[in-house]
């Protein structure tokens, strides 16, 4: 986002709104010297904030399970996040639409910068921004569907990180990307559990279609996606059968069809999982896209594409 005559984009950090180039953390904030981040990223269609609601249930939740304190109210948060998205627009092409990110760390560590304090005794971080949605990254998932590989990185154990906190301790997640495309470029990693069940990949649900019905994870063993919830709802308004349970790799790759959900692009079609090829999209990806589009009363593919 460039600035117009004068005015620029505006960000939110801990009680104020600044221009958004200089919203910056200290070094020491716990953020970066603990890796201890909650985070929520939801986007507008058409510049309206689409089920944020349910983006600031799942961040206050994150925000309780980390031990991170969440000082604001949802009608304080909301009013922040209208606030942004209203004024960047200005900053951005007609066409565009913005993903909206809020996160909170535990605060500064003293003691990381030889001052007083350690962790958890300052005042906690809350910062929230925009940034007009990379259209381009997503256009390969409508024009030739989302190539994933499983990963030898392991999910972290719920028993240690409960997976339903969205954060951003992404190590293993970097690793895992990593591995993957060394033999497959341009793949994402799809993580096994420790059990080796199918999860998730870093930044969207995974599904899968078998004999009509769609097949999810089980809720515990992922993140709740906000996208995955409204193709629950998609699927129960189509009739299309949804359910929850453990997925083995087996029967991913013997699937009809897979899918990805994600805030981004809503849904899109798996092409490749390891060397197992899917029709993307299939016939039930295709009916769940155009519910997706009557939702969020847009084409999305359309709008991708569009974009450069």
């Amino acid at each position: 986002m460039k600035r117009v005559a004068g005015r620029e984009p505006l960000a939110y950090l801990n009680g104020r709104f600044l221009a958004q180039a200089d919203a910056q953390l200290p070094l020491h904030d716990a953020g970066f010297v603990m890796g201890a981040t909650v985070t929520d990223l939801a986007r507008t269609f058409r510049f309206r904030l689409f089920r944020f609601a349910d983006h600031l249930a799942r961040f206050r939740q994150s925000c309780a399970s980390a031990c991170i304190p969440l000082l604001l109210g949802d009608d304080q948060l909301t009013a922040i996040a209208e606030r942004l998205v209203e004024h960047n627009r200005e900053f951005v092409s007609p066409g565009a639409d913005f993903a909206l990110l809020v996160f909170a760390t535990p605060g500064a560590v003293g003691y990381y910068l030889g001052e007083p304090g350690g962790a958890g005794d300052a005042a906690p971080t809350l910062g929230m921004h925009t940034f007009p949605l990379p259209f381009a990254r997503y256009r390969h998932l409508f024009e030739a569907g989302a190539t994933l590989a499983i990963s030898n990185v392991r999910h972290v154990p719920g028993a240690s990180v409960d997976r339903r906190i969205k954060h951003r301790s992404r190590l293993h997640w970097w690793i895992a990307d990593r591995e993957v495309q060394a033999r497959m470029p341009h793949a994402s990693a799809l993580l096994l559990d420790e059990n080796g069940h199918v999860t998730e990949t870093a930044a969207a649900n995974f599904l899968l279609v078998r004999d009509g019905k769609v097949l999810s994870p089980p809720a515990a063993a992922i993140l709740g996606g906000i996208s995955l919830q409204v193709t629950r709802e998609i699927c129960d308004r189509l009739g299309i059968s949804f359910g929850e349970r453990l997925l083995t790799v087996a029967e991913c790759l013997a699937a009809d069809e897979a899918l990805v959900t994600s805030t981004a692009y809503g849904l899109a079609p798996v092409s490749k999982l390891d060397q197992r090829a899917y029709p993307a999209p299939g016939p039930v990806a295709l009916r769940l896209m155009a519910a997706w589009d009557e939702t969020a009363g847009l084409n999305i593919r359309q709008q991708i594409l569009a974009n450069r």
